[in-house]
């Protein structure tokens, strides 16, 4: 569970861009959206070395 403490003085504003900050780091929404429907471990492998080929393609071509 995410706290965010407000300290006296603070802006509301700023205190929630703090909490939606540290729930993007956290992953929540994430892991929420690869869990609703399973998927293979081969499929999983497969697209990180796809993943990975196009991000040394576009290295190579610099």
């Amino acid at each position: 569970m995410l706290r965010i403490v407000v300290k006296e003085g603070e802006n509301i504003d700023r205190a929630l861009k703090r909490y939606k900050r540290k729930f993007r780091n956290v992953k929540v929404l994430q892991e929420l959206r690869e869990r609703k429907q399973y998927t293979k471990p081969s499929v999983t492998r497969r697209a990180q070395i796809q993943k990975a080929a196009y991000k040394e393609q576009l290295f190579t071509e610099e």
